[in-house]
């Protein structure tokens, strides 16, 4: 299983892919900037765990979409 320190690794690294400019709403929390989002990953505050959660649901529906929607080459659907 992977460690929890990982996990908030791979989304701070998936953040760092954001443009620096980048503007996150989060619903009655408010708005914030990439940096801002990425230190509440970083202390584990509650927005960060929202942020983990979300990323983590993301990063399971693309799995689910390469592994089941993936079509051999050459077919037809």
């Amino acid at each position: 299983m992977i460690a929890e320190q990982e996990i908030k690794d791979l989304v701070i690294a998936r953040l760092k892919t954001l443009p620096e400019d980048i503007g996150i709403s989060i619903g009655s929390a408010g708005n914030f900037s990439r940096e801002e989002i990425i230190r509440h990953v970083e202390q584990d505050d509650e927005i960060g765990r929202k942020i983990v959660e979300v990323e983590l649901a993301f990063l399971r529906k693309l799995k689910e979409g390469i592994i089941y929607e993936q079509q051999p080459v050459g077919h037809k659907a």
